[in-house]
């Protein structure tokens, strides 16, 4: 060969090979420049993505098309909640049962029999649900004053048109400290007191 021709080869081949290890090295150090500028300001800089070669999108682009919105849960309404403790009572004793069944053929012995076993069933229904406790605290029969909220009291007998300070206690009244009802479910109608039943033989 030629020793123009192969000392023109050499120093092609040495100049290809330093501007590889050039381009070698210009790649680690523009990806430590990447990876710090990312950590510690979350984007790359212009002349950096100019250096990767990376142009930015337009922002209407960069954004995804915005998903349409779930669809907003139905709205609660006052009555779930009384047809939500009514369900419960009609499941863990039959109330509902009870109340809409015809009972004037029975004998009076055997829906005593019926109203014991539903009183404790819907007792503990309701104890586990709902925590009642006395509006006013006192012996029935006794004097009592009234409490300060016109609402927690209902005055009865020979009332004057200014409601007085207190009175004979009839009844204590009842007010709930606690409701701790089940939330319902998403698709659950509160309208359905208790499902049909349907056996399959």
């Amino acid at each position: 060969m030629h020793p123009e021709l192969l000392r023109s080869q050499l120093n092609r081949a040495a100049s290809y090979a330093k501007s590889s290890e050039r381009n070698h090295l210009n790649r680690i150090a523009l990806a430590f420049r990447s990876f710090f500028q990312l950590l510690f300001s979350g984007k790359l800089s212009e002349g950096l993505a100019a250096d990767l070669g990376l142009s930015r999108r337009a922002a209407a682009a960069a954004k995804p098309a915005a998903k349409a919105a779930p669809a907003a849960p139905p709205p609660v309404r006052a009555s779930d909640g009384a047809l939500q403790l009514l369900g419960i009572l009609q499941r863990d004793s039959r109330l509902v049962d009870f109340l809409m069944e015809d009972i004037s053929g029975y004998a009076d012995d055997q829906i005593g029999a019926a109203v014991r076993e539903l009183h404790d069933q819907c007792r503990d229904a309701l104890a586990r649900y709902i925590g009642l406790a006395p509006v006013i605290d006192g012996v029935e029969g006794t004097f009592a004053k009234a409490p300060g909220d016109p609402a927690a009291v209902k005055f009865v007998g020979n009332v004057p048109a200014k409601p007085p300070a207190g009175g004979t206690l009839r009844h204590k009244g009842w007010k709930a400290v606690k409701v701790d009802l089940p939330a319902l479910a998403a698709k659950q109608d509160a309208a359905i007191v208790a499902p049909a039943e349907i056996e399959i033989e």
